[in-house]
């Protein structure tokens, strides 16, 4: 089959080394323009782009996936397939395109989690199983009808990172198993057996904002660490330091945990305990930073931290 794989970030690469070491031929690869990075604002390539080029393959970069030049070079590629993942919302006319139709591997066990965010929101709402779709493209974000799936166990413990980088690993072999799938039934002229997405089951993980990134401290203690492991390493629960009239100080919180604690204290303020630095009182207990990022400095535990900061009496987190 002539297949045309589109994605952008690292967790699509893995799904186009797997087709490719198991000798599928990929006519292209789509991913996003190189974009402007870091202090110096030069182009960078993305994680799917650098991976194309190093195995030879045709690297299409569209501003616009409408754009009639970028759709006549698609159609002169006369791809069989399409695969997708982790890339932006497709036209109809490139996504029915194919034959054999539009296949994207999603983050979640569809039709939970629809939407741009999967991984982040399953642990912000605290869920502890996720794991993998694969579904042919359709006309409504992520609703289309569902043909593999793979569950995914979410440790107690367990940061977006962590849960990105298994999932990245899982949806690679279910992508492939996709494929192999399609194959076998188009060479057997059967129909695919295709599970059909419940309605009634649908939830949803919009795109994250700053905004959500937030902490509130009048939350429940688990709500927050859930909130920050959810968020852990990018883009990072975030909240401010406010002590008399200075300037307010941005914190990002990478890593916490949940504390009990029954004394009454305003939330988003610092217990004094020597025993257990960073304890800040919330909704039903406190919240143990353990490892943190001051504005402009670099990550670091809790104890390297507190060395070169000294948290002021009265200060308060919001």
């Amino acid at each position: 089959m002539k297949i045309v794989f589109m994605g952008t970030p690292e967790f699509a690469v893995p799904s186009l080394k797997i087709l490719l070491d198991n000798a599928y031929r990929i006519v292209a690869v789509v991913t996003a323009p190189d974009k402007p990075a870091g202090r110096g604002k030069n182009l960078q390539e993305s994680a799917v782009k650098k991976f194309a080029l190093e195995r030879g393959l045709k690297v299409l970069q569209p501003t616009n996936l409408k754009d009639e030049g970028f759709l006549n070079q698609l159609k002169a590629l006369e791809p069989e397939l399409q695969i997708v993942v982790a890339f932006r919302m497709l036209p109809e006319r490139v996504w029915n395109l194919p034959p054999l139709g539009t296949y994207n591997l999603h983050a979640s066990l569809l039709p939970k989690y629809r939407g741009a965010a999967p991984i982040n929101r399953a642990i912000m709402n605290g869920e502890t199983q996720t794991g993998v779709s694969t579904f042919k493209l359709q006309h409504d974000i992520d609703s289309g009808n569902i043909l593999l799936q793979e569950e995914v166990t979410i440790g107690e413990a367990m940061t977006a990172g962590e849960l990105h980088d298994k999932l990245m690993e899982v949806g690679a072999n279910v992508l492939l198993k996709t494929v192999q799938l399609i194959e076998e039934y188009r060479k057997k002229s059967l129909p695919l057996p295709f599970k059909i997405q419940n309605e009634s089951d649908v939830s949803h993980a919009p795109k994250l904002h700053k905004d959500t990134c937030r902490i509130n401290w009048n939350d429940p203690k688990e709500k927050i660490i859930n909130h920050i492991r959810g968020l852990s390493p990018y883009p990072a629960a975030f909240t401010n330091y406010y002590h008399a009239d200075e300037k307010p100080l941005a914190f990002k919180i990478y890593k916490a945990k949940a504390v009990d604690f029954s004394e009454e204290r305003t939330n988003g303020t610092l217990i004094d305990d020597a025993k257990r630095p960073l304890l800040i009182k919330c909704a039903g207990g406190a919240v143990q930073l353990l490892e943190i990022q001051q504005e402009g400095k670099k990550r670091m535990n809790a104890e390297a931290f507190l060395r070169g900061f000294k948290w002021q009496e009265n200060a308060k987190l919001i």
